[in-house]
Parts: structure tokens; C-alpha cells; sequence
């Protein structure tokens, strides 16, 4: 399900700041600075967040975001189903999160390991790289969505592609031996996702440095693919205003870091 559909990375942003849902302390901070530089707030609701990475491309820009987002709070595996509930409720059903390859509106209550349940999908696939449910990658809620037990199980681990048959109980979603295409509504989410955890976990934390290729089949290397396809998903889908919303929950309510591809799209293209 989505909320809009918003083509400009400027609309994307204006829409942020409407859909933002600021903590106290951040809050107070923001409108000061909001209140010191109004034409800077308006551009760049975030531009104090981001203020080492701006006038940066290629390297230099992943490295400056990987120095920003790097500190954060840190969610149990346990933790994710609670937070979960939150960061992907249903703005129309507030007893509901919405299952992302799905794109069905399911009880949060319904969370468990049956067959009509959803569960923890990992979008990076926690084999690539072998990270498991670790706190850290394992735990990190900017890839982890609530997906049903069926659907998360046929995506398994496979890359992102185009092609195959229809998934059953994700209506849009394709998949065949060696990878998955999302429904159209959340390609760019996928690719977002992807990126983000790409330049959140370069080999620090006692993690692997996960990266980005242009292969399927990538198995239990710490890659992930297609990087050009995922490019190309980022700008024919770029962040509507659940997304936004979903960033800023994480950013206030849980750990306290942001998913800057969502903020700035634009930023994927400048380093890839």
C-alpha cells in the first residue's frame, strides 16, 4: 500500500517534514535551527544531520554517510517485533502493519511463525554475510519489514532481479531459481534498504563490509545484487510518504540514526 507518490527528490523532502513525527529533544533543536536559517530548514529539513557529507560524491560521500549513520541504537531481535508494530502500521488501521512484498494490511497480533502469520524479513538476506539475527545487521530496522511466513520463506535469500512466475500472497512479486522482483509499489524501498546497509556495515562492528555487485547467486558472500537494477528501481520509485515516515520513527523511537538514500535520493547516483 502506498500513501502518494511523489516524483521530485524536492517534493520528497517537503513531504518528509509534513510526515515527520520529531522527539522532544530533536524537535526543540530542529526549530531553532529552523527559526536561524528558514531557507536552509526549507530546503533540507536534515541539513545539520548531513552536514559533513554535503559538497561530497563518489567515496568521499559514502564514507561521510557511513561516519553519520554508524552511531545509533542498537534493537534486540526480540525488540523488532514491537518496533515493527510501529514503524510499519497501517496509517489507516492502526491495529495493522503492511507487509512489504505483500502489500496486505494484517493484524499486528498475528506476528509468529504460522502460516498465515508474518514474521521478520530481512531484505538484505542475513546469509550474505552471514550475520544472522545478531544485534547489529541482524536487528538493524532500516531492512528489517514484516512480511508474510509464506511469501518471506519463497523470497529466502535470493538477490534482486527482474522475471519468474507470480508469488502467491504477493500479488506484483516475481521470483524464479536464483533471485525475487518486489511489486512495483516498493522497488525503490528494496533498493533503498539495500543501500543503506551497504554503507552502514563496511566491515566495522565485527561485521562483514557489505557490499554491492551486479550478480545474482551471491550465496553466503557478503554482497548483494543487482546494484544497476537497484539504481534504476531508486529513481522510477522514489520514497512516498510512508517511507519518510517510516525513517523518521526509526530516527526518533528506536535507534536514533536515519536512512539517508530516503532523505536523499539523489545521493545513490553520486556514489554508485
Amino acid at each position: 500500500m502506498r500513501i502518494s507518490r511523489l516524483t521530485p527528490w524536492a517534493a520528497g523532502l517537503a513531504a518528509a517534514a509534513l510526515f515527520a513525527v520529531p522527539a522532544a529533544a530533536s524537535a526543540g533543536q530542529q526549530r531553532q535551527a529552523a527559526a536561524e536559517h528558514p531557507a536552509a530548514a526549507a530546503a533540507d529539513p536534515y541539513a545539520d544531520y548531513y552536514a559533513s557529507a554535503q559538497g561530497k560524491t563518489g567515496p568521499a560521500l559514502k564514507t561521510a554517510l557511513h561516519d553519520i549513520i554508524k552511531t545509533q541504537s542498537r534493537v534486540t531481535y526480540e525488540g523488532v517485533w514491537n518496533a515493527l508494530k510501529v514503524t510499519d502500521e497501517d496509517p489507516a488501521n492502526p491495529n495493522n502493519v503492511i507487509l512489504v512484498y505483500s502489500g496486505r494490511s494484517q493484524s499486528k497480533a498475528t506476528n509468529g511463525g504460522g502460516v498465515n502469520d508474518w514474521n521478520r524479513e530481512h531484505v538484505w538476506a542475513k546469509s550474505h554475510g552471514d550475520f544472522g539475527t545478531a544485534t547489529g545487521p541482524g536487528t538493524d530496522l532500516h531492512h528489517l519489514r514484516p512480511e508474510d511466513v509464506t511469501v518471506n520463506s519463497t523470497r529466502g535469500n535470493k538477490d534482486f532481479d527482474k522475471g519468474g512466475s507470480p508469488v502467491s500472497e504477493a500479488p506484483g512479486s516475481l521470483t524464479d531459481a536464483d533471485s525475487f522482483e518486489p511489486r512495483d509499489a516498493v522497488k525503490g524501498d528494496v533498493a533503498r534498504m539495500l543501500l543503506y546497509m551497504a554503507v552502514r556495515y563496511d566491515g566495522g562492528d565485527g561485521f562483514a563490509d557489505l557490499e554491492l555487485n551486479d550478480k545474482v547467486n551471491n550465496g553466503s558472500a557478503p554482497l548483494f545484487g543487482r546494484i544497476s537494477l537497484l539504481k534504476q528501481w531508486n529513481r522510477i520509485d522514489p520514497p512516498d510518504a510512508f517511507e519518510q515516515r517510516r525513517n523518521q520513527v526509526i530516527f526518533d523511537r528506536f535507534q536514533h540514526n536515519r536512512n539517508p538514500f530516503i532523505d536523499h535520493p539523489e545521493w545513490v547516483d553520486s556514489i554508485w
